[in-house]
């Protein structure tokens, strides 16, 4: 089983944007009063971000963006085949794009699923963020959300809750013909633990 983690760009992510999978569709869609694919990728691309190809074709986007000095928000959306990629977005997330915002000053990183985004909830939680508090009414249509987070604090006690040595990642840029296969040797139904947390596959 072979991921490709590539930099995010516009003819990606705007693909991924434009193929959303319901979830996804809809946390995106009541935060805006009008968005499209291509909006939505040049917003991802002010900040850190990233595209997942599963089989050759992007399938998840990811990143963070800075708000203003030290706080950040995490954000992630994908396809229907996004469940696939979300043990290798976890790998990542702890082995880089993590220890770069800490390195970059952050003090707290939020991230606000969408209440029936059942997969980004779980995977907040199996990634260590705090769940705070709900949010009733943020979306334009009254729809509630949720506000996880990571503190500087909370962050360093996860990242010393790593029992297993990090994966080596190598970050290419779309033209490039290296890939990066982060198997590991799992199946697609088996859990997988990561950076001392059990992340299964959603």
């Amino acid at each position: 089983m072979t991921a490709r983690i590539i930099g995010g760009n516009l003819r990606d992510l705007s693909y991924i944007a434009a193929n959303l999978r319901p979830e996804d569709f809809a946390e995106v869609d009541c935060q805006f009063d009008s968005w499209t694919p291509e909006g939505l990728a040049l917003s991802a691309m002010q900040g850190l971000a990233y595209v997942v190809e599963w089989k050759g074709n992007p399938e998840a986007a990811f990143g963070a963006g800075e708000v203003r000095s030290g706080l950040w928000i995490a954000w992630s959306w994908g396809t229907r085949r996004m469940w696939r990629c979300v043990p290798r977005i976890t790998e990542f997330h702890f082995a880089s794009l993590g220890p770069e915002v800490a390195a970059r000053g952050a003090w707290r990183v939020e991230a606000r699923p969408l209440a029936g985004n059942d997969m980004a909830i779980r995977w907040l939680r199996r990634m260590g963020a705090t769940e705070r508090c709900t949010l009733p009414g943020y979306g334009k249509n009254g729809e509630t959300f949720l506000l996880f987070d990571w503190t500087r604090e909370s962050w360093r006690q996860v990242a010393e809750n790593v029992k297993e040595k990090r994966p080596e990642v190598v970050l290419v840029t779309p033209t490039s013909s290296l890939s990066l296969d982060l198997s590991g040797g799992h199946s697609d139904e088996a859990d997988i633990t990561v950076s001392g947390i059990s992340t299964p596959v959603l």
